[in-house]
């Protein structure tokens, strides 16, 4: 066995042919013959399509064609049909037809065979529109008289729920009672990389070949093979290298059978790329959420009980279900002790971009909302933040500890061992949590004053129902592994090798991780949700000990010994004691074929295919710190410090690790200081360029301190808790309760992130 590959930090694999420019992203391939397609989209946030005129467009140089809903049968079949118990039934069509229910909404598509061509060839196609009334919020959502989804008797798709105990009564005997309502910004993902996807049919093997830059290929697979008809073995999706994905490119859009189908109209290989403007109007947005909550605190600063209500603007359709819901009513307790608890959460449907799993996903809402509470509680109750918390926290002897909810795979929820007071307390202490209190008293009543501002989480992570891995040793000695799961620059293909070298004794420099190829590896459920690493970790692990298992026996034959005694080290076989009585590990796999060592297995070779199934999702505790400057007078703010810590239960590659929480963290920076998306009256976009929804810039960041603590989660062979999605959960709770405290003698109450210069005027000057 390779030793302690599993906590080593070796450099990325995939990182050398990236910085030398020799990756491969979906933009960078062609093929002979190839056109491109521009997608028509609706101008409009609610109206009906009375008429495409595309005459103009068609008698343009180099455009094969143009067509709408009613040109294309072969689309009649929608892309999303729901109609579960829990919520109203539903389809979204691959391309509008009748009504238009966003901006930005496909209703139509034009080809051409160059790029230039079919700009040209878009900007001269005009809709005309019959406007309906938009819904512009979820609370005028639930106002309004007009209805998105003719068929319901309003705009409300579904309600989350979740409770334990008796919250009236417990609110009833609180000393100290804080109502509030907390609202969060509808975000978007902004990867560096848009949308792209290119299909052709391949004359040899008859499938129809889709290269796609998402998440999840397989189900892209599936949603082409329904809409077209196909048997899902025609269908081929290929992963390029991916720029960036964040949860919206996990689910299917309308291009990705929209290229497709004009491919096999054409007989040609056609290409779409999306553009940055497409990509803020169109990509799955995420975090809107309102939330009407009310806490309840015994004197000593002890939670008595929480009941709440929140509206969740999932926009057009409500293609999440009760997913992000559930996962905000689920999280909201954190790592708290709450004895009483009720909330239930309500999805409705707006004229806006369709609603997406972005990263952490209903996680940081929840928190923002908790994180805050505490806050307020303290200083009502006249104690420090710090102490609020140290009162509440979950104690070690309470493990596994179970706050009396149901997470969304229908398991109750019981957190994995950790010790949340310890973990405070040394994040404290890394953060010189009493150092900045004092240095934020030198600087009272000056004009730029110091805030602290904490926030804690627990996160669900690595939902299954499964992920798989094939192991296999090729006669070079190269050890090959194939996967479901793709990645979007998280690092699979270092921590997953170094996973089976360690368990198969192969060295790292010859383990290669493939996937991305859906005939490669026949099944999987997508990058997301925190759980590459929880569950196709498990997954290599087990299989390549089998694959270790099977070449032992071949070795015994080959060595003439007995296979227990066979050691396989650094890509050798060999008896113990005598390591240098050896056949390297790709002779075995060449005599494996053929030797009768595995007749009792009934399979040659040296290859293995397994899946893991976890029982349900591992908890991880995490907390941040920030330190903020606050100008009263502009309103500027300036981040000082920043900490992050987070229980990995195990990190496979803790500088890997350490990395996805830099990069979580500044997302949620940005969430709490600057991004939103904005959606004016009329349903129109109004950040839809970089001009106008702002992401963090290198200057408005300091340097992120990360602190890993381990407790190794009980749901998995490997002690693996997710990280993925653990940077952003309590970023924005964190610098709104610093920026407040920092203003805490201007009674300024903070409910709403982004927090922004103009947002605080308003605040501090009585405009609301």
């Amino acid at each position: 066995m390779a030793p302690d590959l599993v906590g080593s930090s070796p450099l990325r694999k995939e990182d050398r042919r990236l910085l030398i420019g020799a990756g491969r992203y979906l933009d960078d391939i062609r093929r002979d013959g190839m056109v491109h397609l521009g997608v028509i989209r609706s101008r409009e946030a609610h109206a009906r399509i009375v008429k495409v005129a595309a005459s103009d467009a068609l008698a343009s140089p180099g455009v094969l064609g143009v067509w709408t809903a009613g040109d294309l049968p072969e689309l009649i079949r929608p892309l999303v049909t729901a109609g579960a118990e829990r919520r109203r039934p539903y389809s979204m069509p691959v391309l509008a037809g009748a009504v238009a229910r966003y901006v930005g909404e496909p209703i139509g598509i034009a080809v051409a065979d160059t790029a230039s061509h079919l700009a040209d060839a878009l900007a001269v196609i005009t809709v005309d529109y019959e406007p309906l009334p938009p819904i512009a919020s979820a609370e005028r959502g639930l106002a309004t008289a007009a209805r998105l989804h003719a068929q319901w008797p309003d705009n409300a798709a579904l309600v989350a729920r979740g409770a334990v105990g008796d919250p009236k009564t417990a609110l009833a005997g609180a000393d100290v009672v804080v109502h509030e309502t907390i609202r969060h910004a509808r975000l978007a993902a902004a990867p560096i990389e848009p949308r792209g996807v290119l299909a052709y049919d391949d004359p040899d093997s008859g499938a129809l070949v889709v290269v796609s830059s998402t998440q999840n290929p397989y189900r892209v697979r599936e949603a082409i093979a329904s809409v077209l008809e196909l048997p899902v073995e025609r269908v081929r999706i290929l992963v390029p290298d991916v720029g960036g994905g964040f949860g919206p490119k996990g689910a299917v859009y309308p291009e990705d059978v929209l290229v497709a189908a004009a491919a096999r109209r054409l007989g040609r290989p056609v290409k779409w790329v999306e553009t940055r403007r497409e990509d803020l109007t169109a990509l799955g947005q995420d975090r809107e959420q309102v939330h009407d909550v009310t806490i309840g605190f015994a004197r000593d600063g002890r939670i008595v009980g929480i009941d709440a209500t929140f509206l969740a603007d999932v926009g057009a359709y409500p293609l999440q279900g009760d997913g992000l819901t559930l996962n905000t009513v689920n999280h909201l307790p954190g790592p708290y002790r709450v004895p009483a608890y009720r909330n239930a959460g309500t999805s409705v449907v707006t004229t806006k971009a369709p609603n997406a799993a972005y990263r952490a996903a209903g996680r940081p809402e929840a928190v923002l909302v908790m994180e805050r509470l505490m806050d307020l509680g303290a200083r009502r109750l006249g104690l420090d933040p710090a102490d609020v918390r140290r009162r509440n926290l979950v104690r070690p002897d309470e493990m596994p500890y179970r706050p009396g909810l149901t997470y969304k795979d229908g398991v109750s929820i019981a957190y994995d061992p950790g010790d949340f007071p310890a973990a405070f307390e040394r994040t404290l202490a890394l953060f010189g949590y009493e150092d900045w209190r004092r240095r934020q008293k030198a600087r009272a009543q000056r004009e730029k004053r110091l805030g602290i501002g904490l926030g804690c989480y627990v996160q669900g992570t690595g939902l299954g129902p499964f992920e798989g891995a094939t192991v296999r040793v090729d006669p070079s000695g190269k050890v090959y592994v194939f996967i479901g799961v793709t990645a979007q620059g998280q690092g699979h293909a270092t921590t997953l090798a170094q996973i089976a070298a360690e368990e198969l004794g192969a060295p790292l420099d010859d383990v290669q991780v493939i996937s991305g190829d859906t005939t490669l590896f026949p099944f999987g459920m997508g990058t997301g949700g925190s759980r590459v690493a929880a569950n196709a970790g498990p997954a290599v692990a087990r299989t390549a000990r089998e694959v270790r298992q099977r070449a032992s026996r071949v070795a015994a034959e080959l060595l003439e010994c007995a296979a227990a005694d066979v050691r396989i080290e650094r890509g050798r076989a060999h008896v113990a004691g005598m390591p240098d009585r050896f056949v390297s590990l790709g002779r075995v796999a060449q005599a494996a074929v053929k030797s009768k060592a595995l007749r009792g297995i009934g399979e040659p070779g040296l290859s293995v295919c397994t899946y893991f199934y976890p029982e349900t999702v591992t908890w991880a505790f995490g907390m941040q710190a920030a330190v903020v400057e606050v100008d009263v007078e502009t309103f500027a703010v300036r981040l000082l410090k920043f900490l992050v810590v987070h229980d990995p239960g195990r990190a496979i590659n803790p500088m890997i690790v350490e990395g996805q929480l830099h990069g979580g963290a500044a997302q949620g920076i940005g969430a709490g200081l600057m991004e939103a998306v904005v959606y004016d009256d009329g349903g129109q976009l109004l950040t839809g360029t970089f001009m106008d929804y702002a992401i963090p810039r290198a200057d408005d960041l300091p340097p992120i301190e990360v602190e890993l603590i381990e407790h190794r989660s009980m749901i998995n062979e490997l002690g693996i808790k997710g990280v993925g999605e653990s940077g952003p959960i309590s970023s924005a709770p964190a610098i709104a309760n610093a920026i407040e405290d920092a203003l805490a003698d201007l009674a300024v109450s903070i409910c709403e992130v982004p927090v922004t210069p103009a947002a605080l005027f308003r605040l501090v000057r009585g405009g609301g």
